[in-house]
C-alpha cells in the first residue's frame, strides 16, 4: 500500500514543480520522470540494505551490503571491485565501483555501508510509520544517502548519460569506527580521490535545502599533571604547593577562558582521573584512582578532543593550550600531548562554486534556494580526508532525524527529489569544462 500513497504530492505542489521543469533540459526531464515512475524500487533497496545488519564489526554484515549495492552499480555499467583489510585491522573492507572515461570532470562520489548498530544491539527493521516516514537501523546515517547515489546513477545509465564520463563511487566498511592505521583503512580511499576533480559526500543532510560546504576535523589531547604529596594540611604552601588536581582544573579553566568564545572551535574533556594512587589505560579509555581527603593528589590524567575549521584554526589553539598547560602552579609540572584524528574540510571558492551548480539544480527543481550549512553543526567524517586535494560538497544525503540512535528515521517524501538533485548534479558536473 505505501508504493502507491507515498509519493501523491498537493496538486499546487505539482504545479510549481512542473513551472519549475521548464528550467531543465529535455534530457534531465526524461531523467527527473524516470525517477519518479521509479521510486517504489528505491524504496525496495533502502528496505533490503536496512534490513542487513552491518555494524561496523560485523565484517559479514558490511559485505553483504555491499554485494546488494555492487549488483545495482553494475546495472548502471559500473565496474564493482572490493578493497580488503588485513585481518589484523578487524574490518571489512570497502566497496568501489568505476567508470572511466574522458569528458567532463572526474567524480568522487562517498558512501558508507556500516552503521553503528552491532548485532548484539536490538534490531530494528525498516517499519513505515506513516505515509512519508520510514525507521530503520542506518536509515539516514547513511543507507539512504548510499540509495541515492545508487539510484541516481541507474537513472542517469538509463538515458545514455554516462557514456564517456569518469565516476568513482566508494564506499566504506568502516566510516563509523575507522580501523587503525588510517594509513592502510584509508590509504586506497584518499589516493583514488586524488585522481578526481570533485567529491561528493552523501551523509545526511542537516536540510532539505542545506548543504556542507566545510565540515570540522577532530583531534585529541592528552594531560598530564604531576606534583609534590604530603598531609592535605600543607596544601598551598610553599613547600608543598597547590597539589595536581588544582593544577588541572587552573588548566582546563583557563583554556575555557582563552578559547571557548573563538567560532567553530571547541575542546572538551572527556575523561578526567587523579588520586593519591591512580592508573590509566589510553587503549581502552579507562582509569581508575584511590584517594583520600587528606592526601594531596599527586597525579591527575585529562583526556579529550579538540574540533576546528582549519589547520591554522587548530595550530593556534594547540600553541595557546601549551602556554596556559606551561604557566605552572607552585609544586606542580604539567605536559599536554596532541594527536591528530580526522582533519578538516576547509571552506574553499571551490567548494562555492560547487554549491552554485546544486542552487541552480534546486531552483530547477522548484525547491528554492540551496545555501551552506554551519559548518560547527557537523562533525568529521571520510570527505574530510581528502579535502586538501579536491572540491568537495558533503551532506547531499538523505533528511531525517535520530541518526545513531533507536528509532533513527528518513523522510522518505524527501527521497524523491534528493535522488533527481544528485542525477543532475551529477550530469552538470560530468558535462563542465570549467
Amino acid at each position: 500500500m505505501y508504493k502507491l500513497k507515498l509519493f501523491l504530492l498537493p496538486a499546487l505542489i505539482c504545479c510549481l514543480f512542473f513551472s519549475a521543469q521548464a528550467q531543465l533540459s529535455s534530457q534531465e526531464k526524461k531523467v527527473v520522470a524516470y525517477i519518479d515512475e521509479r521510486m517504489a524500487s528505491s524504496i525496495d533497496l533502502l528496505k533490503e540494505s536496512a534490513n542487513i545488519n552491518s555494524g561496523t564489526l560485523n565484517s559479514e554484515g558490511v559485505k553483504k551490503v555491499g554485494a546488494v549495492y555492487a549488483r545495482e552499480l553494475e546495472k548502471a555499467g559500473f565496474k564493482c571491485t572490493w578493497v580488503p583489510m588485513p585481518d589484523s585491522i578487524k574490518r571489512a573492507g570497502h566497496l568501489v565501483a568505476e567508470r572511466k572515461g574522458k569528458k567532463g570532470k572526474k567524480l568522487f562520489l562517498i558512501g558508507h555501508l556500516d552503521t553503528v548498530f552491532e548485532p548484539d544491539m536490538p534490531f530494528t527493521p525498516f517499519t513505515l510509520i506513516d505515509d512519508s516516514t520510514a525507521t530503520g537501523q542506518g536509515v539516514n546515517d547513511m543507507k539512504g544517502g548510499d540509495v541515492i547515489i545508487v539510484k541516481a546513477l541507474q537513472a542517469l545509465y538509463q538515458f545514455g548519460l554516462l557514456e564517456d564520463v569518469t565516476i568513482t563511487a566508494y564506499f566504506t566498511g568502516d566510516e563509523e569506527w575507522a580501523g587503525s592505521p588510517i594509513t592502510v583503512t584509508r590509504g586506497d580511499f584518499i589516493e583514488r580521490a586524488k585522481k578526481s576533480d570533485i567529491a561528493l559526500g552523501f551523509e545526511g543532510a542537516t536540510g532539505l535545502n542545506v548543504v556542507a560546504t566545510a565540515r570540522r576535523g577532530a583531534s585529541g589531547w592528552t594531560l598530564e599533571v604531576n606534583s609534590a604529596t604530603g598531609h592535605s594540611s600543607g596544601i598551598f604552601s610553599p613547600r608543598v604547593g597547590f597539589g595536581a588536581i588544582y593544577e588541572a582544573a587552573r588548566i582546563i579553566n583557563e583554556f575555557r577562558l582563552a578559547l571557548s568564545s573563538e567560532q567553530y572551535l571547541t575542546f572538551n574533556p572527556g575523561l578526567i582521573v587523579g588520586g593519591s594512587e591512580m592508573q590509566y589505560d589510553p587503549n581502552q579509555s579507562v582509569g581508575s584512582a584511590i584517594g583520600k581527603d587528606n592526601i594531596i593528589s599527586p597525579r591527575v590524567v585529562v583526556t579529550g578532543d579538540l574540533r576546528f575549521l582549519s589547520e591554522v584554526q587548530k595550530e593556534n589553539a594547540r600553541a595557546k593550550m601549551r602556554e596556559i598547560v606551561s604557566n605552572n602552579l607552585t609544586g606542580t609540572t604539567a605536559k599536554i600531548s596532541f594527536e591528530d584524528g580526522i582533519p578538516s574540510m576547509e571552506p574553499t571558492a571551490g567548494n562555492a562554486k560547487i554549491l552554485d551548480v546544486i542552487d541552480g539544480i534546486s531552483s530547477s527543481l522548484g525547491q528554492g534556494k540551496t545555501v551552506a550549512g554551519n559548518p560547527g553543526a557537523r562533525g568529521a567524517g571520510d570527505i574530510s580526508y581528502i579535502a586538501a586535494y579536491v572540491d568537495c560538497v558533503d551532506g547531499l544525503g538523505a533528511t531525517g532525524s535520530g541518526a545513531h540512535a533507536p528509532g533513527e528515521k528518513i523522510k522518505l517524501n524527501d527521497l524523491p527529489y534528493l535522488i533527481k538533485r544528485a542525477a543532475l548534479l551529477i550530469y552538470r558536473l560530468t558535462n563542465s569544462a570549467d
